[in-house]
Order: structure tokens, then sequence, then C-alpha cells
């Protein structure tokens, strides 16, 4: 089993002010130590680091972390996209094989549609050059303009992190629905079946309460283009590790062994060509 999206930091009340007091379980360190008992309790083989930081400081703290790690196999980090220097950044960070492709956290901007600016999608073109995949972290509100941005390139392998973060607390589907089927029309993009329990209510989800979220994603995407990811440890504001994992073993234990195989394990060793 792989986990296609998982963090690690060093806490810093100003740098991690997004966990607000409802998620104050997680304002703590969270490092590989903390995570590999986690791991083999849940038969979890191996994980992709994805950062949680705008600094190439976040890199290097993940590729130590990777480099006395071997569960970590792979690496998301971040570039500024913006830049004029990009093409020489990216290729900077290519020299480490266990960078497999970028992040930048669009959900935090204060321009909603930042992604479809002439500047971003000019650092975007640059990732297909270094063959580094694009992990897409938007809110619902944005959704709708993640066709539109995926659309400009059709090479370029991304990966929806979180689902899009549907309203699964407020019950919201219809629209988000709609922007998930218009997406998952463009075959270069993935999906990431991670973060559904911090967008459902934190003390009282059930799990049933994800279920339309699923077949949403399920009959866009096809099992062939998603991926299972904890978001861990943020999903401990939810729920431990085993709880979180259970939410989608029982969703997708009517599945067939191939395709549980898919989105446990391969799809994201593929997506991410991990060793």
């Amino acid at each position: 089993m792989i986990d296609s999206h998982q963090h690690f930091w060093k806490y810093d009340p100003l740098i991690h002010n997004w966990i607000n007091d409802d998620m104050a379980v997680i304002r703590r360190d969270f490092l590989p130590e903390h995570l590999a008992a986690v791991f083999k309790e849940n038969q979890v083989d191996g994980c992709v680091a994805v950062q949680a930081e705008h600094t190439a400081g976040d890199n290097d703290f993940l590729l130590d972390m990777s480099f006395a790690n071997d569960f970590v196999k792979g690496i998301v980090g971040w570039v500024d996209l913006q830049s004029p220097d990009i093409a020489s950044d990216l290729y900077k960070l290519a020299n480490f094989p266990k960078i497999k492709g970028v992040r930048h956290i669009l959900q935090g901007e204060t321009q909603r549609d930042l992604m479809l600016t002439k500047s971003f999608l000019n650092g975007i073109r640059h990732l297909e050059e270094v063959g580094f995949t694009y992990d897409i972290l938007v809110s619902a509100d944005q959704l709708q303009f993640i066709p539109q941005f995926v659309s400009h390139l059709p090479n370029q392998l991304f990966v929806l992190d979180h689902m899009g973060k549907p309203g699964i607390k407020q019950g919201e589907i219809q629209n988000w629905k709609k922007n998930i089927e218009l997406l998952a029309r463009h075959e270069q993009v993935h999906c990431k079946v991670s973060g559904m329990l911090t967008e459902a209510d934190l003390q009282g989800w059930k799990k049933e309460d994800f279920r339309p979220y699923l077949d949403v994603v399920v009959e866009a995407f096809g099992v062939e283009r998603l991926m299972y990811g904890s978001d861990w440890p943020v999903c401990l504001a939810a729920a431990d590790y085993k709880q979180s994992l259970d939410v989608v073993k029982s969703y997708f234990s009517s599945f067939s062994s191939l395709e549980q195989q898919l989105f446990f394990d391969e799809n994201a060793r593929d997506f991410y060509r991990l060793a």
C-alpha cells in the first residue's frame, strides 16, 4: 500500500496559522518517527510527502526526511511558478530523484483564479520539461476554474488533492459534482481520495457521509485514475489513521482485488514513478 498524500512539519504557530482551534490536536511536530509505527500497524509500505510551506527550505526539509527514511518514496515540493527563473529552478530540483512534482497552495490565495494567470500557466508549462507532476490544491469554490486550467496543458500530468474539498459537512454536492465531471473529462487529470474527514463534521462524521462523494469520483475518474491518500497528520483532527483508512477500505471492499490494488498501490506508484 502507498499513501499518496501526507505531511511532515516542525510546528510553528506563524507558519502553520491555518491550524485553527478545532484542529488544535495537530499543533505539534510531525516527523517520520511518528509515522513509521502507524504505517507498520496499518501495513502501509511507503508514502509521498507533500509540501506544507511555500519555501525552498521545505524542499530541503522533506529531502532530509526522505534520505533518512526509505518509506518516504517521493516528494511533492514547492517552487515559485511565477518566477522569471522558473526553468532553472526546476532543473535544480530535478537533480533530486525523490522529488516527483510540485504543488502551490492555491486554496489560500486571495486571487481565486490565480492558476489562470499568464505567469502561473507559464510556470506550469515548464514542468513537463523535467517530468514533474502537479498537485492541484483548491477549495470547492475554485474548482470551477480547474477544467479551463488543465485544458491549456494537455500533456501535463495533474492530480486533484482531496477530491477538490467538497462541502461534506454542509451536504453540498451539486456544484462540486458538476465541476468534478467536467474536470474528469481531461484524461491527464487524476484524483486523490484524501482529506475527506476534515471536510466533514470533525466530531460527528459517519462513514455514510462520504459515500455520495466517493460515488461521484469513482464514476467520473474510474478506479484507474484514483489513488489513496491519508492527509496525515491533518486527518488526526477528525480520526486516527486506522479510522481514516477504514472509511475508504469499507467503501472499496466490494471492488475487485485488482481494482483495490490499483487504488491503494499501483496508481500512486505509476503516477509518481516511485521506485
